[in-house]
């Protein structure tokens, strides 16, 4: 069994984005703006936001952090995702989810500039992204994709189980894994909570992809010997031996699970810090032109 290192991998491609940034500065080019927006004062999306903006730091990107208290109104947030559209420094920006309930995400998400839209959220990049056109593809997708390249795991004619239909994760990643590509090629089934005989279904799988946000959901049992299992939960559970209080849990019992396999991503540690790696790679994409020309 190898674990699949999230971290050691996101350094890799933040020292690599890094380098990339120093050789656009040297010739006098435009240096990447990513800007994020934050409504109200949610513990999760502050850290969130907050590892994003130490990313941008890192590698050498400019960043700005534009707070909203959570009572702004729609039309005032609406207005200022409008202003940075329109604003030629900023490359990439997005709008933190999620928002309050007085706000419709959906109406914000459409409102950003498809060219704009480094979470890949936008039904265009969606749209782009299933028919294989060039696209900002949402970050953990796009994190676990970079993760079995660089891990050389052989995703063709294999049978891949995606336990989640999220838009976030599980549609987008059943979309990736079944194209022509390196990683690609794939067969692949799209379970959920309903799915009759999910046990025996993940049994039959090559790779599991968990991402239902259940914590311990895939056990043992529903995992055959040799498969590869990326774990895509962080769902937040009470601990008394930690100073939070609390500690991320994978939708994997990783204790019972990993023995099994030959690759396993931990949590945390796992597909996490890829996330918002791949929000600096589309943020670099989107400075360079790569997507809309």
């Amino acid at each position: 069994m190898q674990l699949i290192d999230g971290k050691l991998t996101s350094k890799e491609v933040r020292k690599e984005i890094a380098a990339e940034v120093e050789a656009m500065k040297a010739s006098g080019g435009k240096i990447p703006h990513l800007a994020a927006i934050l409504v109200g004062h949610d513990g999760g999306s502050e850290s969130y936001v907050s590892g994003k903006m130490k990313a941008c730091e890192e590698v050498g990107f400019k960043s700005s952090l534009i707070r909203y208290e959570d009572n702004v109104s729609e039309e005032e947030l609406l207005n200022k995702v409008k202003e940075l559209n329109n604003d030629s420094d900023i490359d990439g920006f997005i709008v933190q989810l999620p928002l309050p309930k007085h706000i419709d995400e959906d109406k914000v998400n459409e409102t950003i500039d498809p060219r704009k839209d480094v979470d890949g959220f936008h039904p265009v990049n969606v749209g782009r992204m299933t028919i294989g056109m060039p696209a900002f593809i949402s970050a953990t997708p796009q994190g676990i994709m970079e993760l079995l390249k660089r891990y050389e795991i052989e995703t063709s004619g294999k049978h891949v189980v995606v336990v989640g239909r999220s838009n976030i994760v599980g549609r987008p990643m059943s979309v990736l894994l079944s194209q022509k590509g390196n990683p690609g090629n794939a067969t692949v089934t799209v379970a959920h909570s309903r799915t009759a005989n999910l046990k025996e279904l993940c049994s039959s799988a090559d790779i599991i992809v968990a991402a239902i946000g259940s914590p311990g959901f895939v056990k043992g049992d529903m995992v055959k010997e040799g498969a590869v299992v990326i774990d895509v939960g962080t769902t937040r559970v009470p601990a008394t031996d930690t100073k939070s209080g609390w500690r991320l849990k994978g939708d994997v019992l990783f204790d019972e699970v990993a023995p099994k396999c030959s690759y396993i991503t931990p949590v945390p540690g796992g597909v996490g810090p890829m996330t918002i790696t791949s929000l600096i790679i589309n943020t670099l994409k989107s400075a360079k032109k790569e997507i809309y020309k």
